[in-house]
């Protein structure tokens, strides 16, 4: 069956850049301080920035030797200031996170460009999030007949995994091995054939994990929250979020069930002791719940990714189809010598 694989390039490139850095800059205290020693990031001789890239696309040629995928598409962040924060007006969303380094900044644009020149989909746009095209190309294009994977680090993916879509998952080794110690169940091939530290995450391997299936992420997290993302959730309701959408599926649910009892002590008792009994909730959730109700289904928007984007692209308009001799052109001007060498090698095994 023919592979799609499509690539959270944001991600992939930020992992990148900062496991490639000198020990001067990760120990740095201040952002003074870093700036003071980015010289010594890898660069060309012109002063590009290029560890990101490198490191990157040794990356992308590792997973293409292993995975041989028919199609391909990558997907970027341009900002955060997306609809989630211009229309949900939900200014709080990511801005715990700091200032983008300039260096990356200035390799974003590189790679995003790069990946274009040699003939690489790229998707990307001021008013959506990389993961909304992800999902958007997994609505259009997943079905019986192609094999769809995502790959990425970042959890809240686990939404678009089905029968058709599978996620890719970098995770630490040490994470891996507990995962295959957990989940032997694909065998040492499998594990073989998939990219260095990932681990495939199926339906079920999502529900083992997070407690709920990958449908119901989204409401998993506008309880628990995404610190990560600045997604607030409901505070203090965390360790009762995956029983109680297990057992609701979805936030009407679970509000209905608070609003029937009207506020009357007996039955918010009842329910309680319903919660305890048989959902193995110790702490009642009731009062946070009914507190943070606007915030907790504006948590719920601002996770869910968005399938509705326009593709006016084909599959066929994701085949992996490289222009060889634009790859080399471009190799050569980042001066990455030794990737160049390893594609020089393909080309002529091929």
């Amino acid at each position: 069956m023919p592979k799609f694989l499509i690539i959270d390039g944001s991600s992939m490139l930020s992992t990148s850049y900062y496991g490639n850095l000198p020990k001067s800059i990760l120990f740095a205290k201040t952002d003074e301080e870093k700036e003071r020693h980015y010289k010594e990031i890898l660069h060309t001789s012109d002063g590009k920035y290029t560890n990101a890239m490198f490191t990157m696309l040794r990356t992308l040629l590792a997973v293409y030797k292993k995975v041989k995928p028919e199609y391909v598409a990558f997907t970027f962040d341009m900002t955060r200031d997306t609809f989630r924060r211009t229309q949900l007006g939900a200014d709080f969303y990511k801005s715990n996170r700091k200032e983008t380094a300039q260096p990356l900044k200035e390799q974003f644009v590189q790679m995003e460009e790069f990946l274009k020149v040699i003939g690489c989909p790229v998707f990307m746009s001021p008013e959506y999030e990389a993961d909304d095209y992800a999902a958007s190309l997994v609505e259009k294009f997943q079905g019986p007949e192609l094999q769809t994977y995502v790959l990425t680090k970042d959890h809240d993916y686990f939404q678009l995994v089905s029968p058709y879509t599978r996620m890719w998952r970098v995770v630490t080794k040490d994470k891996l091995e507990t995962l295959k110690d957990a989940y032997g169940l694909y065998g040492k091939d499998a594990y073989e054939a998939l990219p260095s530290n990932v681990f495939e995450y199926t339906p079920e391997t999502v529900h083992s994990e997070e407690g709920v299936y990958p449908e119901q992420i989204p409401v998993l997290l506008a309880i628990t929250g995404d610190p990560g993302d600045g997604i607030p959730g409901c505070k203090g309701v965390s360790s009762a979020a995956a029983p109680l959408v297990e057992e609701y599926k979805t936030l009407d649910a679970i509000y209905q069930v608070i609003e029937e009892c009207e506020g009357v002590a007996k039955k918010e008792k009842e329910l309680n002791t319903f919660w305890k009994e048989n959902l193995g909730i110790s702490r009642s959730p009731l009062k946070a719940l009914k507190t943070n109700k606007e915030m907790v289904y504006l948590s719920e928007q601002l996770a869910t990714m968005k399938r509705d984007i326009e593709i006016r692209e084909s599959l066929d308009d994701m085949r992996l189809n490289i222009n060889m001799d634009e790859l080399v052109k471009q190799l050569k001007a980042y001066e990455m010598n030794s990737i160049l060498a390893e594609v020089e090698k393909l080309k002529t095994e091929s």
